[in-house]
């Protein structure tokens, strides 16, 4: 069966660095667009940043252009989020999940890893 397991997450200061892992299994992982997604406190889903199955496109969020890097590692089925310079409302709980179709219709999430951001 399909799983997504994050792990990474943890409280940083801001202006820190973390990085996300999503170990992917049960699919043929290169197939799929995925996504990071993220829920702060008290409100919606965010979309964060997506990649493609060779890694040939990805996508941000303008928040945090220039700030995250998305990648994937097929060979261990696993995808990334590489977060830098870290602000106060980066903190959410960041959930990886897989798209089906590639534009944002997902039907796999994670667990989630929960990011907090405070000095």
């Amino acid at each position: 069966q399909v799983q997504l397991v994050e792990s990474g997450g943890g409280l940083v200061q801001p202006g820190g660095s973390l990085r996300l892992s999503c170990a992917a299994s049960g699919f043929t992982f290169s197939s799929h667009y995925m996504s990071w997604v993220r829920q702060a406190p008290g409100k919606g889903l965010e979309w964060v940043s997506d990649i493609s199955g060779f890694s040939t496109k990805t996508n941000y969020v303008d928040s945090v252009k220039g700030r995250f890097t998305i990648s994937r590692d097929n060979a261990k089925n696993t995808l990334y989020l590489q977060m830098t310079s870290l602000k106060a409302e980066d903190t959410a709980l960041y959930y990886c999940a897989r798209d089906l179709t590639g534009y944002g219709e997902y039907d796999y999430w994670g667990q989630g890893t929960q990011v907090a951001v405070s000095s």
